[in-house]
């Protein structure tokens, strides 16, 4: 399976097309909607939230609520749009208008942002060109197609679920949500702030992302993405790109604004005598092989091992702020305050909604290239021969 997607920050709407998905598979509006309201929601989120209301159409590939097996194309509309069809226009400007006088130019770029270096890549003057692109509001549509990748996971019984961990320095306790099931952690975040397990430390979050907002600053965090259900196997240990883990690194660390990812104990291993790392294998009749604990987060040789797959992105803080850095303006070459977009004190919460969905493509398409996925029943058949194959492996 693969997808790409089109469209600017501004612009009238962003657009993803899905190809590879099985037939026959269950999908509706619904589904997806669901989702990309949870990418809106959590405390520290700006005016941004307040003028979008984010749901997608279906145009293509899904036919009275079952996929095609055709190209699934979903479209989010920018309800921001009408304010910018002059400055965000695609047809060509009129000779009477002067290019400079297009309102909202910047040629200011703004530290720890894609403006300066995208500018230089692509010949733009005018840095709107470099931020339009590079906005994490291209994650929207992203969360739209790992919903579609979610509901496949779920009808081959492998769900997902991403909890926040930390946020300016706040961690929550491990203790309070160690053993839950991806159902009860999901029950649990959707009805908190900032999407934490541990109530004691969510409120200490949102003082933190209030005290942030009040300076005109920002502040990153840690989000977890679990994943049970996944059988052993996927991904393999054959060739560098066809690891699991290292696709999972990857689509962590395209998400805006991430910049580390761990898995399991992660950087915590450094620390450790190997016998404190790696998981003892068990088996028993009635489940076959198993792990007495799951330090490398369900994952040996670049492949599943049966247990829950654990993994974490570190989130900085966003770059855009309310109380800018210096900058250099691109036309005068002299300093100046970078240039200020509406922005999040904090996004971290927001940044889980986009990590689960990342993931969750990542295991889709993994799975799908492990086994026949032309049509989901005969995909759900394979599965389940090949869970009774390991079980007695």
């Amino acid at each position: 399976m693969r997808y790409l997607t089109a469209g600017e920050s501004h612009g009238p709407q962003l657009t993803a097309i899905i190809e590879g998905l099985p037939s026959q598979m269950n999908l509706t509006t619904e589904v997806v909607n669901h989702e990309l309201k949870r990418r809106q929601g959590g405390h520290g989120r700006g005016r941004r939230m307040q003028i979008e209301k984010d749901t997608v159409d279906i145009t293509s590939g899904v036919r009275h609520g079952k996929t095609l097996g055709s190209p699934v194309a979903l479209v989010v509309n920018n309800d921001d749009w009408k304010h910018w069809t002059k400055v965000m226009g695609i047809e060509p400007l009129s000779e009477d208008i002067n290019p400079e006088d297009i309102k909202r130019q910047i040629s200011r770029p703004r530290p720890g942002h894609a403006d300066l270096v995208g500018g230089m890549k692509y010949g733009h003057r005018d840095l709107r060109n470099v931020l339009e692109r590079s906005s994490a509001r291209e994650t929207t549509v992203r969360v739209a197609v790992g919903a579609v990748a979610k509901q496949f996971l779920k009808e081959l019984g492998i769900n997902v679920v991403a909890h926040v961990v930390e946020i300016g320095g706040v961690k929550a306790d491990s203790e309070k949500y160690a053993g839950k099931s991806v159902g009860s952690i999901r029950e649990i975040v959707e009805e908190d702030p900032v999407y934490c397990l541990d109530p004691e430390a969510s409120k200490q979050m949102v003082a933190a992302i209030d005290e942030a907002k009040e300076k005109g600053d920002s502040i990153g965090g840690v989000v977890e993405v679990i994943i049970e259900g996944c059988p052993p196997g996927i991904g393999s240990y054959v060739h560098y790109d066809r690891k699991l883990d290292g696709k999972l690194a990857r689509a962590m660390l395209s998400i805006n604004a991430f910049k580390g990812v761990e898995f399991g104990l992660g950087f915590e291993m450094a620390r450790k005598f190997g016998s404190e790392v790696h998981d003892e294998i068990m088996y028993d009749e009635e489940n076959g092989y198993s792990r007495r604990t799951n330090r490398l987060g369900g994952l040996e040789g670049g492949m599943t091992t049966g247990m829950p797959i654990v993994v974490r992105g570190v989130m900085k803080p966003i770059p855009t702020l309310y109380k800018p850095l210096q900058s250099v303006d691109i036309e005068t070459k002299e300093p100046f305050k970078a240039s200020i977009e509406r922005s999040d004190s904090c996004a971290v919460p927001a940044a889980s909604v986009v990590a689960e969905h990342v993931i969750a493509w990542e295991i889709a398409t993994a799975i799908a290239e492990q086994f026949h996925s032309d049509q989901m029943p005969q995909l759900k058949e394979e599965i389940e021969a090949y869970r009774r194959y390991v079980k007695g492996y």
